[in-house]
């Protein structure tokens, strides 16, 4: 069972999130599409979920989806720093965090690291 599950269809900065969970000893599913993060997500059995607000297949909303199936797992969207608008949709549709990818790739460990806790 993994701890994190992520939306990321960029393949190199899937590969730098795998890369950085694997030396945090963090196990870290990753799906390329809204559809497979909702049924992925259902068990509800991960401690964080990240998504990829900028992923071209549903992201922002399969967040809702999960929100709206009352899924209680903590979700983090980043996303580029200038789509503001898009930073409130993602906080209404059930974020708790959402970040520019720069911090996001910034703080990848400590966000990782949560999952451990």
């Amino acid at each position: 069972m993994a701890e994190v599950l992520a939306l990321v269809d960029d393949l190199f900065f899937q590969a730098k999130m795998t890369e950085t969970a694997r030396r945090l000893g963090v196990t870290l599913q990753t799906v390329s599409n809204g559809g497979a993060l909702v049924a992925a997500a259902a068990p509800q059995t991960h401690k964080l979920v990240l998504v990829d607000l900028n992923a071209r297949h549903g992201a922002l909303e399969a967040v809702a989806q999960l929100k709206a199936a009352g899924n209680a797992q903590p979700i983090v969207g980043f996303l580029s720093h200038v789509q503001t608008e898009l930073a409130e949709k993602a906080r209404a549709a059930g974020c708790q965090d959402v970040m520019p990818r720069s911090k996001f790739t910034a703080e990848l460990a400590e966000i990782l690291g949560r999952a451990k806790s």
